[in-house]
């Protein structure tokens, strides 16, 4: 081994020992793949419509046929093992989900749409997080839940600069569903109903937490926070 070469191995050796942590040099591998895995995406795929500096884990799991049902603004990242599902696609219509610029959606969160989900720019996803916007059908005991279908569901809209917290679900069964701009959801939060802008939304349903005061310009409890000052 070259002596330049030895001298860089113990350098790693040390700055290990004292707690500084390298990036695996195997590492690039993975990002190649990704890279390689968003062009093929990019050239392939019949998205509805596509951003630039887009990043799509080679783990994701995206269906050629809901593809056009799919929308992706710029600078968009898709974790490992995110899973985009598109019910059903009519042509000509508006985009099934519908992610907005500078989303970072984590590992493992599922987006399932037959309607309409939309996230607004630079919303955040923890892993793990569940949004729907319909359901399995169930109504008929007599017949397997898999061959009942889905039911009409409804329309989910996640506001810009929002916060989802690690394995929070958003399920709209009927109308709309709107987590207001600048939101923070809790950590295993179940979110069913609409919440206004400058929420903290936490609990299992989940409840109003906190609001941002623009008077004070702090997060407060709701009942502190000045009525009607944020829309």
């Amino acid at each position: 081994m070259p002596a330049a070469n030895a001298s860089a191995l113990r350098s790693d050796f040390t700055h290990a020992s004292k707690g500084v942590t390298h990036q695996d040099p195997l590492s690039w591998l993975s990002r190649l793949h990704t890279k390689l895995h968003t062009l093929w995406l990019q050239r392939t795929y019949p998205f509805h419509s596509l951003g630039k500096q887009l990043s799509i884990h080679h783990r994701c799991d995206i269906d050629r046929a809901g593809a056009p049902g799919i929308s992706l603004g710029d600078d968009v990242f898709l974790a490992a093992d995110v899973w985009l599902n598109v019910d059903s696609v009519v042509e000509g219509q508006l985009p099934v989900i519908s992610i907005g610029s500078g989303c970072k959606i984590g590992r493992r969160a599922v987006i399932s749409g037959k309607n309409q989900i939309h996230l607004e720019s630079d919303v955040l996803l923890a892993p793990s997080v569940l949004i729907m916007d319909h359901n399995h059908e169930y109504s008929d005991p007599d017949v397997p839940i898999h061959s009942q279908g889905t039911t009409a569901g409804g329309r989910v809209v996640i506001g810009r600069n929002s916060w989802l917290g690690f394995g929070a679900v958003i399920f709209c069964n009927h109308g709309t569903l709107e987590i207001g701009k600048n939101s923070v959801v809790g950590a295993n939060s179940v979110v069913t109903t609409s919440f206004p802008p400058y929420s903290v939304i936490a609990g299992n349903p989940a409840h109003l937490v906190k609001r941002f005061d623009p008077i004070s310009r702090k997060w407060v409890k709701p009942e502190v926070a000045t009525p009607n000052a944020l829309v």
